[in-house]
């Protein structure tokens, strides 16, 4: 699966989200308003994705199927949050972590 075109909205900081992303997935799919969330001890993100609520249901507009697909979509869009967040805090001289791009890990 090939998920490109991240693109990255940062928002005013509330309950956790931090930010919405939008991506391309196989050149033929555009998919929109995932959140992005800051993790509670603040070691890195994770995504939500949008659903709306009818009666007492929470539906779904759409969501990866397999694990594989979850995780790829999770990492391209935490990889590219980091970067704009440490762009953002290279620009207001504050300390920025580095990124390991070869890590597995979702706290990138």
């Amino acid at each position: 699966m090939k998920i490109n075109e991240v693109n990255i909205i940062p928002v005013k900081p509330t309950d956790g989200l931090v930010a919405f992303a939008s991506c391309v997935i196989d050149e033929c799919i555009y998919v929109s308003s995932i959140g992005i969330h800051k993790l509670m001890d603040r070691s890195g993100y994770r995504i939500t994705y949008p659903t709306k609520r009818i009666g007492n249901r929470m539906m779904n507009y759409f969501h990866p199927i397999t694990k594989e697909a979850g995780r790829s979509i999770e990492l391209a869009v935490v990889k590219k949050c980091k970067e704009v967040f440490e762009k953002s805090d290279e620009n207001d001289d504050r300390y920025s972590e580095t990124i390991d791009t070869n890590s597995k890990s979702l706290s990138l």
